[in-house]
């Protein structure tokens, strides 16, 4: 397949943010954009990146045989370099613009890309933030949750706490059922507004690393099919890691890459 010249049109044309939109992101640390896509485009890359996912899957085991965390979703990652056409949905110049400016840097790279499929029947993705198991010495950190498909809210769409990047308490937990319980209460009683929409087709969310979000289960009989672009600033520098996923994140996704120092490895490309 050929990717169609009005979809490479779509990847790479600007999309017009408002300072309204960028004022909203930097207090809230999230974002919901419509439109970012075409249906053509996500239908298109629906199709690429399902069947990539299919072929490198090796989980086997159903769902009631899993943990919270592997109920929650099939996780398969850097599919930017397992496919040529990924590549170019991955290294889309709107979204890594949309990046940028939102989170007010002069550029992005990348730090890895994941899809994040939720079965037919999955379970919820626990409350969590990302950063803690990235080993990066600041907060300039967004990552692009992209449904290819109408996601409803019984498919369990990204959810989202609102400014919730201040809270400290719960940053050290890993993503499982202490996350979800401890996390829960914490954001149960102060005033952080829980976010809980459906996605149009096309539309994009776009979450800093320490907003802490969610996702509820896929009730429906249909595969909740997400891809994600996780950017962080041109300039990031690697920190010394702080916990085993730190250093496992480090080796895998920074190879290479100097505490102290930007990083600059092979597989962090800058993409705007």
């Amino acid at each position: 397949m050929t990717i169609p010249q009005s979809v490479r049109e779509n990847l790479d044309k600007p999309y017009p943010l408002t300072s309204q939109q960028i004022d909203f992101y930097q207090q809230n640390r999230f974002i919901k954009l419509k439109e970012v896509f075409t249906a053509e485009t996500i239908a298109y890359f629906g199709t690429v990146i399902t069947e990539k996912v299919a072929a490198m899957n090796q989980v086997t085991s159903g769902l009631s045989e899993r943990n919270t965390y592997g109920k929650a979703f099939l996780q398969l990652f850097n599919l930017w370099r397992e496919d040529e056409q990924i590549k170019e949905f991955v290294f889309s110049k709107r979204l890594a613009k949309i990046a940028a400016n939102l989170m007010e840097t002069e550029g992005v790279r990348l730090y890895h890309d994941q899809a994040l499929y939720k079965e037919a029947g999955g379970g919820i993705t626990p409350w969590h933030a990302d950063q803690y198991y990235w080993p990066l010495e600041t907060d300039k950190t967004v990552t692009a949750w992209i449904p290819l498909q109408k996601t409803s809210l019984e498919m369990g769409p990204l959810e989202f706490s609102a400014g919730s990047h201040q809270i400290v308490e719960g940053r050290e937990l890993e993503i499982g059922d202490e996350s979800e319980t401890i996390i829960q209460q914490r954001l149960r009683v102060t005033d952080f507004k829980h976010v809980v929409e459906a996605f149009d087709l096309g539309e994009v969310s776009f979450h800093s690393g320490w907003v802490f979000h969610r996702a509820g289960a896929n009730t429906t009989q249909a595969m909740r099919k997400v891809m994600t672009v996780i950017y962080m600033d041109r300039e990031m520098k690697l920190k010394k890691p702080e916990n085993k996923n730190q250093i496992n994140d480090w080796n895998t996704w920074c190879p290479g890459a100097e505490i102290g120092q930007v990083i600059n490895s092979p597989i962090n490309p800058v993409l705007y």
